[in-house]
């Protein structure tokens, strides 16, 4: 379409007698070697994108003709100013060979010119040059601005996919650390009520409900790796906390629930984490605190939420990978505080968790309820 429209300026008045001139020979009537010269340096620019050399090539050619019989300025000449610009911004090999190649054929033109006549000294030739040279030097910074955007969306992709991966295993950690330590934990209790048929029957019931909630978030998050297309849903929806803790003391941790405030309206991804705080924290108390007091505290205010858990400390908790002794904002523990710290900070939140002075583990987040993460 570029093409075409070119080659009809070339031939509609006004615009067909503006164009570039290099010889200056005297100027001859229109001829059908004029007509077809036009056409020469016109028609090439429809190959522009995927054979910029041929373009050039062809179109070079046919100004070099054009300027050596004298023909009058047409439109169609500037095709070689786009055929240049093509070289540089498309030209995928022999990006040097070509542009030396017309140089070449440059230089053997001005000769020429000379030679025929032409009024035109060396000063002429080299701005003339210049000005060629610019537009091929054009063409080559849109191309590698093109390839750094083409790198900088390849490495954005990368990202994405490495922050997915990310978001999935600290998911997958959650779910199956929190619903499998509870399983165990059940399971055990269930060994020393084995005398007592409703005891046990309670706690067959509690294992059963355990993994019914496992499997039913396992297949979310294989929904997830299966889905494509921005329709499937990135995450999962929360459950509630009281029925998180109803679960773990089920399992026979002894938890208390307060809750503070009227919860705001948070978006998916606040609720979440504050869900998964909780989880982690549970799971960390029956892990390495089981039979110890645990307190669950959320307050909930207009923009935030404030989650804490804390665990008495227990006369045989000797596990160094509970948590650390230091406490800080920044916890060098296990996977699962370390995904919770990111979780939260990702929000633009604040996350602590550490040994107390007094005995036992706290862990604290404050969490924006605005959060999207």
């Amino acid at each position: 379409m570029f093409a075409l429209v070119v080659t009809v300026l070339s031939f509609v008045a006004p615009l067909s007698r503006i164009g570039a001139q290099l010889g200056a020979l005297p100027a001859r009537d229109a001829s059908v070697e004029g007509v077809l010269l036009a056409l020469g340096q016109a028609l090439p620019l429809a190959v522009r994108t995927r054979w910029p050399a041929l373009c050039l090539a062809v179109a070079g050619t046919s100004f070099a003709l054009h300027e050596s019989l004298g023909c009058p300025p047409t439109f169609a000449t500037l095709g070689l100013y786009v055929a240049l610009y093509s070289v540089g911004a498309h030209q995928e090999r022999l990006r040097r060979v070509v542009p030396l190649a017309a140089t070449g054929g440059y230089v053997v033109l001005c000769v020429v010119l000379s030679a025929l006549g032409s009024p035109n000294g060396s000063t002429d030739y080299l701005v003339y040059y210049m000005a060629l040279t610019a537009m091929w030097a054009l063409g080559v910074l849109v191309r590698e601005r093109r390839g750094h955007e083409a790198e900088r969306r390849l490495l954005s992709a990368r990202a994405a996919v490495a922050g997915e991966r990310s978001r999935l295993a600290r998911e997958l950690h959650d779910v199956v650390t929190h619903h499998v330590t509870a399983m165990v934990v059940q399971a055990g209790a269930a060994q020393y009520v084995a005398g007592s048929p409703d005891r046990v029957g309670e706690a067959l019931a509690a294992i059963n409900g355990t993994g019914r909630r496992a499997l039913a978030e396992l297949r979310f998050l294989l929904g997830v790796l299966e889905a494509t297309g921005d329709s499937a849903s990135r995450s999962p929806m929360p459950g509630r906390v009281p029925d998180l803790v109803e679960q773990a003391r089920a399992s026979g941790q002894p938890i208390e629930l307060v809750e503070d405030g009227e919860q705001p309206d948070m978006a998916v991804g606040a609720h979440l984490t504050v869900y998964r705080v909780v989880q982690e924290s549970l799971t960390n108390a029956a892990k390495y605190a089981a039979g110890s007091r645990t307190l669950v505290r959320l307050v909930h205010t207009p923009g935030w939420t404030d989650v804490e858990v804390t665990t008495a400390e227990t006369a045989d908790s000797t596990c160094e990978s509970a948590a650390p002794r230091d406490s800080g904002p920044h916890v060098p523990g296990g996977r699962g505080l370390t995904g919770l710290r990111e979780r939260v900070e990702m929000l633009g939140g604040e996350f602590a968790a550490g040994r107390r002075a007094e005995g036992g583990f706290r862990v604290y987040a404050r969490i924006p309820a605005g959060g999207a993460a």
